[in-house]
């Protein structure tokens, strides 16, 4: 079933490269699947280690321009939260990030489970082209780090 899921992706992926006049490859079909193999925010170097246990051959540089390549394509979105390492985010429908001020994973909210959205003036002369909103707390009971710690203290 996951092959399909990725068979389907993969199509999907090789357009949406081609649209941004862009290759096809293999290295990038794999990092993407890595991406899309866990619900979770990875930096590059963590998706390097991940690609690199079904694909020994694969090198940093290569994940590096595969997830530059991913971002440009509108597959995969980057992801800042504070000024710690670029992370990567395959989910790709209306959503907010929650970082955990404790153990430092980041979590995907749905737009309409999040608190209000604030209303912004944006000056006449600005075009908006995308929102990013990161909010920041304690993930408690959401992972086994922070919830050991609710208990413990």
């Amino acid at each position: 079933m996951a092959t399909d899921h990725f068979s389907a992706a993969g199509k999907s992926l090789n357009k949406r490269l081609a649209e941004k006049g862009l290759r096809a490859t293999s290295q990038r079909q794999h990092v993407y699947e890595v991406l899309l193999s866990q619900r979770d925010h990875p930096s590059a170097e963590e998706v390097f280690m991940r690609a690199k246990q079904s694909k020994p051959e694969i090198s940093m540089a290569t994940v590096y321009n595969s997830l530059d390549a991913l971002v440009k394509c509108g597959v995969v979105r980057q992801v800042n939260v504070d000024r710690g390492a670029t992370l990567f985010c395959s989910n790709m429908s209306e959503h907010v990030h929650f970082s955990c001020d404790d153990c430092g994973k980041v979590f995907d909210i749905s737009l309409k489970d999040s608190p209000q959205v604030p209303e912004v003036d944006v000056p006449s002369e600005f075009q908006v082209r995308k929102i990013d909103i990161a909010l920041h707390g304690r993930c408690t009971g959401q992972c086994d780090d922070c919830g050991r710690k609710e208990t413990i203290a």
